[in-house]
């Protein structure tokens, strides 16, 4: 018995990709985008937080802000994936909840000013929404790129950037996509922010 026909369900997976891409709001990914140029200006940092594939998307996204935006030696963003550390991140889980993980990181290294991005499909995960509460109460500004309905990430977030797709892949890419064109923008800066430094 066959199932159904790859190409179809490819070709459907792209639109809807492009449909979702295209909802963007622009205006909030170019905040942002501004917010880490400040942060790469000054040098406050920047965290990014995530579960399952959106774990690896902060982490790879880490991984791009802190060399491949200007590939300079000593020129990043201070930036760091909290998931990256499984002893830290194991031993939050353990002795305090998972709920946990990422408020409690934060509480030791964020200071005000910095910048937090969570990652979420649903805008539900609770270690999330600790996250988006403890930068908050550290007086950071914080970012949120949300799929579904954005679930209550979207009104913690100092400003969401949600597009309603119920699709928790297209969801993952667009944080994907909103990540690299804001650094592929920033590559564009590099010169101005070494002259600035």
């Amino acid at each position: 018995m066959s199932g159904p026909d790859p190409k179809a369900m490819f070709a459907a997976y792209a639109e809807r990709l492009a449909g979702a891409l295209k909802r963007l709001d622009l205006d909030a990914v170019e905040r942002l985008a501004q917010a880490l140029k400040s942060c790469w200006q000054s040098g406050r940092q920047v965290f990014l937080v995530g579960n399952g594939g959106s774990a690896g998307n902060a982490n790879h996204l880490a991984n791009d802000y802190v060399y491949a935006l200007s590939k300079r030696p000593g020129s990043g963003i201070r930036a760091h994936g909290l998931a990256a550390n499984p002893s830290v991140v194991t031993c939050l889980a353990n002795d305090e909840g998972y709920d946990s993980i990422y408020a409690l990181q934060l509480a030791v290294m964020a200071r005000p000013g910095d910048v937090l991005i969570a990652f979420s499909g649903s805008g539900n995960s609770p270690n999330i929404l600790r996250a988006l509460e403890e930068a908050k109460r550290i007086g950071m500004t914080s970012f949120a790129v949300l799929g579904y309905s954005g679930g209550k990430a979207k009104a913690l977030a100092d400003v969401p950037i949600h597009v309603a797709i119920d699709d928790m892949q297209v969801a993952e890419d667009l944080q994907m996509a909103v990540g690299h064109m804001i650094m592929q923008w920033l590559y564009t800066q590099r010169d101005a922010v070494q002259a600035a430094a």
